[in-house]
């Protein structure tokens, strides 16, 4: 131990007396050690730290599939579910339903995300209220569950943290619940929200009992989702292989709604995490690559410095140092580098988590709880030792066998060795080698984002202001009550100034909101493997609100009411697989039954343009609208068509709401182009991550060449001067110097290129529209680090040749 205070008292000595070294090679390491604590942070949150339920590693999240249509995560119908529970004797499971409620009977009526649970959800989940109790049995049964429990966060926010809350009631649309318990803080469910929609929140506030009569739910209506806990002693292959077994059963007990369809287990943290595990892996790959490089420039930094040492290294030899010992004094000082190094990058890491925050698309889970916890500190700690020993072992068995006489002799100046010479060459190379790698992965991303942004979505989204309208069930249970607010609605958006249409619709593109259904066409035999399409309630505007092109046909006008024939449009996709090149015009469609249970037939009287309504990057499906008048809803998207920026209409249009109902609420009121954005928030995060890091590289890696260019011509000033002295021209040496420069920049993009050829094709799940092997990146990339390199050889070439032949004939 003394030995051990003694080599750090001497290197903390050594580095004082060199503070431009230590500073360079310390904000290195900060650098590359700060971006890899970062990017661990959110692989810690996001992948390693555990769902914030009790054995969270025994729940499941339960999905219906559908074999012939190849559906993995459909959601699941009540009666199914009830019968999965009462025969399986491996998982206790749960159901739930998201749900949009209205907050009202408050000066500022609120929109909140929410679930209809089952009354044993939260123990399933191993959590109970933080005060109050969970919900019994007999309130999870119908017209009985006017009962809700909150959120610690809603409780905090719209309550004040009202240590009497419990017993009181909250106003849900114009029913009463009371308050029966409030969740402990940091309570999130569901953890992963089975939509892209963009919801209130990424949160759920209020939950209340389903209260469902599985004898009046109808089979064949999926609408909930479940999760389940395995039982002690199960596993989750025998999980599965139980409710295999009991979808079978129920296929064979209801061969109509149950046909084809089975069951899917999937642990819940593997369902949380989703396709985020390989983009976050990928980045954790890119900032080691970083790291690597920055320990190779702080590597040649020591070679340099060690150079310098020769003789200071051979007196410690000659007076009987051992080779070990001169050796771990080096690495004591590497060590030294890379903690101070470490503790800087910590800094730059809790910086740089809270910019992930801020850019963090809302595709990543957990996101907003990526921090610097004991596992990060522990994580940079142990990077900042290996990063010492990476960076400081080389260079210290290097620097150890120095040659006593060499170094001794009076006035020698420690030529370096060529051992040395060949090391600085191979992490240089390293470095290009790196560099590149991580360029092409960039120059990959931003070419896939430019590729899916020059797509036509179907719609032009500039100048469209877009909102969300839930009208609670309760106060309008009549379609006709719905139909009157949004002909109101619409009709007083389109009285504001600047408003040119008001369009609404029940799914808008770029929600990811699923709403298919089957349908039949007349004159076609009924088959089991009935046509699919997403359905869409649309108003008459809604199509120029949006700018969608009508291809055949008309458009719905006022007079497509529930008096006048039903009637329906297309978009290209469904006319084209199930009509071919005939026109669909004129044909007749059924998505409902009457009362009687007769096909209602909608005449297709349009075609509308394809739109891309679940991203740029996912091919249109077919679409089947049919006018609102003839299918009221109670929750549609306002699409409102503006002359001007339509940010500016956001208050009036909450205004004109409250002037028509005071407790109901608008939410997710944005601009059309923001939505289209977020859709490829994801997309733009990687390219933006990757490409600083990128640049990183090729900062850290230029730097690099330059120096091991500048020191090998200071070391090489007398061979030069005789060069010039015997005829040599600036350009001859010039060439000379940039030559071997750029031969290590060309070592290094062969070996840059075969690495990436081999690690980009791990990208392939991240891109769109290109190659991993894309020719123009890979050789673009290549040119503008050849550029680079030629730009880091080039300066030091220039200085080497301004030198005075006499000046340096005199430098030994």
């Amino acid at each position: 131990m003394q030995t051990l205070w003694q080599d750090l008292r001497y290197g903390l000595r050594m580095l004082a007396k060199r503070p431009g070294f230590t500073f360079i090679a310390v904000l290195t390491l900060a650098l590359g050690i700060g971006a890899n604590t970062a990017i661990f942070s959110a692989v810690n949150s996001v992948l390693l730290r555990p769902l914030p339920y009790k054995d969270s590693d025994r729940l499941v999240q339960i999905w219906e599939n559908h074999r012939r249509r190849g559906v993995k995560d459909n959601s699941i119908s009540y009666p199914n579910f009830i019968d999965w529970k009462n025969r399986s004797k491996t998982l206790e499971m749960s159901a739930y339903r998201i749900w949009l409620f209205q907050l009202t009977g408050t000066s500022e009526p609120e929109a909140l995300l929410g679930s209809f649970v089952s009354g044993d959800l939260f123990a399933t989940l191993g959590v109970q209220p933080a005060s109050g109790r969970a919900f019994t049995t007999e309130e999870d049964q119908p017209n009985r569950n006017k009962v809700a429990i909150i959120s610690h966060s809603l409780w905090q926010r719209r309550f004040n943290s009202d240590s009497g809350i419990i017993g009181k009631t909250i106003q849900l649309g114009d029913e009463s619940h009371e308050i029966v318990g409030v969740m402990p803080a940091g309570f999130d469910f569901p953890p992963s929200i089975p939509t892209t929609a963009k919801l209130p929140s990424r949160h759920a506030d209020i939950f209340v009992p389903l209260g469902l009569d599985p004898a009046k739910t109808p089979r064949g209506v999926s609408s909930l989702f479940a999760v389940g806990r395995l039982k002690d002693g199960a596993t989750l292959e025998q999980a599965q292989a139980e409710m295999d077994s009991i979808a079978t059963s129920l296929e064979e007990e209801h061969p109509r709604t149950n046909g084809e369809k089975g069951v899917n287990l999937v642990a819940l943290h593997t369902q949380v995490v989703g396709d985020t595990r390989p983009a976050l892996l990928i980045l954790l790959a890119a900032v080691a690559f970083v790291l690597l490089i920055a320990c190779a420039n702080v590597a040649n930094l020591l070679l340099a410095r060690s150079l310098a040492r020769q003789k200071e290294i051979a007196i410690r030899s000659a007076l009987g140092a051992s080779r070990l010992r001169v050796i771990r004094q080096l690495i004591t000082e590497s060590s030294i580098v890379s903690t101070l190094g470490g503790g800087a990058g910590l800094l730059i890491a809790v910086w740089g988590v809270e910019a992930l925050k801020a850019i963090s698309p809302d595709y990543i889970p957990r996101a907003d709880q990526i921090q610097i916890d004991a596992r990060v500190v522990i994580f940079t700690l142990t990077v900042s030792l290996l990063t010492g020993l990476i960076a400081g072992c080389a260079p210290a068995l290097h620097a150890s066998k120095t040659d006593l006489n060499e170094a001794l002799k009076e006035g020698g100046k420690g030529t370096p060795q060529s051992g040395r010479g060949h090391l600085r060459s191979l992490f240089v190379i390293s470095e290009v080698a790196l560099s590149l790698v991580l360029l092409i992965g960039a120059g990959l991303l931003i070419k896939s984002f430019l590729r899916i942004q020059s797509i036509d979505p179907g719609f032009r989204s500039e100048n469209v202001l877009t909102t969300w309208i839930l009208l609670p069930s309760s106060k309008y249970p009549k379609e006709r009550d719905q139909a009157a607010f949004f002909e109101k609605a619409l009709s007083s958006f389109e009285s504001l100034p600047g408003v040119e249409a008001a369009g609404a619709v029940n799914a808008l593109p770029m929600t990811g909101t699923d709403s298919s259904s089957s349908f039949r066409i007349e004159g076609r035999e009924v088959s089991s493997d009935s046509p699919h399409a997403q359905y869409r309630t649309v108003n008459d505007h809604y199509f120029r609100a949006m700018g969608i092109r009508i291809i055949a046909g008309r458009e719905f006008s006022s007079t497509d009411n529930q008096s006048a024939r039903p009637v329906a449009i297309v978009n290209e996709s469904l006319a084209r697989r199930y009509w071919g090149d005939e026109n669909p015009v004129g044909k007749r469609v059924s998505v409902n039954n009457d009362d009687k249970g007769q096909p209602v037939w909608n005449e297709i009287v349009g075609v509308a343009g394809d739109v891309r309504h679940f991203g740029l990057n996912q091919e249109p499906r077919p679409e089947l609208y049919v006018p609102y008048l003839q299918s009221p809803e109670n929750f549609m998207i306002v699409a409102l068509r503006c002359a001007t920026d339509p940010g500016l209409l956001a208050g009036a249009v909450r205004n004109e709401i409250l002037a028509i109902d005071r407790d109901q609420s608008v939410f997710n009121t944005r601009a059309m182009e923001q939505l289209v954005e977020d859709s490829v928030s994801d997309r733009r995060f990687n390219m933006l991550l990757l490409g600083v890091f990128a640049a990183l590289a090729l900062s850290l890696a230029s730097v690099g060449l330059y120096g091991v260019m500048s020191y090998s011509m200071s070391q090489r000033t007398h061979e030069i001067g005789i060069r010039s002295a015997l005829g040599a021209r600036r350009g001859d040496v010039i060439r000379l110097v940039v030559g071997q420069g750029m031969a290590l920049a060309a070592v290094g993009i062969g070996a840059g290129l075969a690495a990436a050829i081999a690690l980009t094709r791990l990208m392939s799940s991240l891109l769109f529209g290109v190659s991993v092997l894309d020719p123009a990146i890979f050789a673009g990339v290549s040119l503008m680090l050849a550029a680079t390199a030629f730009v880091a050889c080039y300066i030091p070439a220039r200085r080497a040749a301004r030198v005075d032949p006499m000046t340096a004939l005199r430098y030994e």
